[in-house]
C-alpha cells in the first residue's frame, strides 16, 4: 500500500472514531473520574473507569475537542478496556513515544486503531489534543 493510501486510510479511521465514537457517555459506576482539559485549544475530557483487582473493567468518555482529542479518546477507551492497569500504562508509553515521532516498541500490544494516531507527529501543534485523554487516564490509574 502506498504512503498517500496508508494516510487516507488512517484520515477514514480517525474520522470514524470521530462521527462515530465508542464508549462515549458517562459510566454510572466508576470509581474512577479525572476531568483534564487542553486550554490552548479547548478540547476537555471526562474520563470514568471502573477498576477491580487492578483491571479496567469499564471506562467511558465525555468532553468536546476536535477531531484528534475526541477520536484518540474513543481509540484509548477501546485499547485499555479489560487490561490490567500495567497493560493500560504500557500502552500509554508506547502510545506517546508513537506521536511524539520517536521509535517505539510495541512489547507484544495490539495497537490496533491506534495507530492511524501515528501522523500526528509531524504536527507538534496536535500531539497534546491526541495525548489528552491518555494523560488523564494516567493521572487517573496513578491516583487509584
Amino acid at each position: 500500500m502506498s504512503f498517500n493510501n496508508l494516510d487516507a486510510l488512517y484520515r477514514q479511521v480517525i474520522m470514524d472514531h470521530y462521527k462515530n465514537p465508542r464508549n462515549k457517555g458517562a459510566l454510572e459506576n466508576g470509581n474512577l473520574v479525572v476531568d483534564m482539559n487542553n486550554p490552548t485549544c479547548g478540547d476537555r475530557i471526562r474520563l470514568t473507569m471502573q477498576v477491580e483487582d487492578g483491571k479496567v473493567t469499564d471506562t467511558k468518555f465525555d468532553g468536546e475537542g476536535c477531531s484528534i482529542s475526541m477520536s484518540s479518546a474513543s481509540m484509548m477507551t477501546q485499547a485499555i478496556k479489560g487490561k490490567d492497569v500495567e497493560t493500560a500504562m504500557k500502552l500509554s508509553t508506547t502510545f506517546s513515544d508513537m506521536i511524539q515521532g520517536k521509535e517505539y516498541d510495541d512489547n507484544g500490544l495490539d495497537l490496533g486503531d491506534i495507530e492511524a494516531l501515528q501522523g500526528v507527529s509531524k504536527f507538534p501543534a496536535r500531539i497534546k489534543c491526541a495525548t489528552l485523554s491518555w494523560k488523564a487516564m494516567e493521572k487517573g490509574l496513578q491516583e487509584q
